[in-house]
């Protein structure tokens, strides 16, 4: 009986073993039943509705320097941004400089600053003031290559790309003959770029990077040096360059170039709305809703070398710096925006910033404003996304809302250089609203018909629950 019963128990276990999977079907059906979020780092609590405000330190105040800049972070304060973001602070590079005082993005030592600017101590005071109004810096970080004479050169010559010849190369393909790149095929050289990083975060309590041609840098060193950072305080990274791969371990936010784009064709009249579309449907299905998109109509570059937003963008000006704000992503402003500053800035020299009051800042003072109350409009996805809302005329006007169970925001913008007269399809959009800037009160219902200015704007905002 005892040898039957050992037999029996042998042949249920054979029946068992057939009826399971193997370990490989078993890891597979693990693999297609789990889901893994694809974005793995936590962004700070306080980007939530983070404004970006960047500042070139040579061209902000007549003297060019941290402690005047200081003195200009209470109005940047009552403006409302949240994030000041420093353009290179460290000393440039004297070989093969550009203009007088060169290019800050020719780092000649990464673990010290500008004299132009002031010193270690001013900056540090300029970091404190800043974090005593509640306000964020992050810094302007050069990683892919250096000055010709920076202080690697000559104890590291190892650290550097060379050309076919041998020597050492700028950046293929671009003019930046003042600068030489680096070779991140080093793990002496990432170690050392990674140390002077953490550096800046640890002794002046920078709260974060924007890095320069992210892209040109190999991405597992980006993921690297978050998570080295994350060891001192979590800290927020702004990648220059597009792509969704940035965002899983290494970075908050990429810029939104294709968007920049878009808008201009659109102002230009070389596009229509279709190609606001295009981005707004890849941003929706390429990218996750926890990332952010750096959005803005005017940044160093396209101010020195492209043209002011006034060259650039002409009537649809406001229009485009409005949608910056209530559609998917984080705003940012150019230093002098606020003033309306129609000039193009010197890159290499000093040219200083005239402040003055003008419409333009107490438009993006509104529109900070109306961010920070309304939480569909929030960056990631503490906020909502965006729901296209069909109208009559959808070459020309684009109309979307963005809610959550509380809040919803209705806008509409004439992108074309006509007067248009606009129904709309569907009930998403019914309700009693207030236009934000006018602060009329409008409904919508199925027989509304808008009439909306050429390259006009409305935002309309209800507090009610959704139904």
């Amino acid at each position: 009986m005892k040898q039957l019963k050992l037999i029996g128990i042998g042949l249920v276990a054979l029946l068992v073993a057939a009826c399971q999977p193997t370990i490989e079907q078993q890891s597979k059906g693990a693999a297609l039943s789990t889901i893994e979020p694809y974005v793995k780092l936590s962004h700070p609590e306080w980007t939530k509705d983070a404004v970006i405000y960047q500042l070139n330190t040579r061209q902000f105040s007549e003297e060019g320097t941290f402690q005047a800049a200081m003195a200009q972070l209470p109005r940047l304060k009552a403006l409302g941004v949240d994030i000041i973001w420093l353009m290179p602070i460290h000393p440039i590079g004297e070989v093969n400089r550009k203009g007088g005082l060169g290019s800050p993005y020719s780092v000649k030592d990464y673990f010290d600053v500008n004299p132009e600017f002031g010193s270690k101590a001013d900056f540090k005071a300029f970091v404190a003031a800043a974090h005593e109004l509640g306000l964020y810096v992050i810094l302007d970080w050069v990683a892919n290559h250096t000055a010709w004479d920076n202080v690697w050169v000559a104890q590291h010559p190892e650290w550097y790309l060379r050309d076919w010849k041998g020597d050492f190369r700028p950046t293929p393909w671009w003019d930046w003959s003042d600068i030489i790149e680096l070779d991140y095929a080093q793990p002496a050289l990432r170690q050392q770029m990674a140390k002077a990083m953490r550096y800046w975060v640890e002794e002046f309590g920078v709260d974060g990077y924007r890095a320069d041609v992210a892209g040109f840098v190999p991405l597992d060193f980006w993921v690297a040096v978050r998570r080295e950072l994350e060891q001192v305080k979590p800290v927020f990274m702004l990648a220059e360059f597009e792509g969704r791969d940035f965002h899983a371990e290494a970075f908050d936010a990429t810029y939104g170039w294709t968007w920049g784009a878009a808008m201009h064709d659109i102002a230009l009249g070389k596009k229509d709305t279709h190609q606001l579309y295009v981005y707004y449907s890849w941003n929706e299905r390429f990218y996750p809703q926890q990332v952010m998109r750096l959005l803005g109509v005017s940044n160093h570059d396209q101010n020195s070398w492209e043209g002011t937003e006034f060259e650039r963008f002409g009537d649809a000006l406001p229009a485009a710096m409005v949608l910056s704000f209530v559609s998917e992503g984080i705003p940012m402003i150019y230093n002098g925006q606020e003033a309306g500053y129609d000039k193009r800035l010197e890159f290499f020299e000093r040219d200083p910033i005239v402040w003055q009051q003008h419409q333009n800042g107490e438009l993006y003072r509104q529109l900070i404003a109306l961010k920070k109350a309304y939480r569909p409009l929030w960056n990631s996805a503490w906020g909502a996304r965006m729901i296209p809302v069909h109208n009559s005329a959808e070459r020309k006007v684009l109309s979307f809302v963005r809610q959550d169970s509380e809040q919803r925001v209705f806008a509409v913008f004439n992108l074309s250089n006509e007067p248009q007269q606009v129904s709309f399809d569907l009930h998403l959009h019914h309700g009693d609203y207030q236009d934000y800037f006018s602060q009329q009160q409008q409904l919508f219902d199925a027989d509304t018909r808008l009439s909306i200015p050429a390259w006009g704007y409305r935002v309309f905002v209800n507090t009610a629950a959704t139904q």
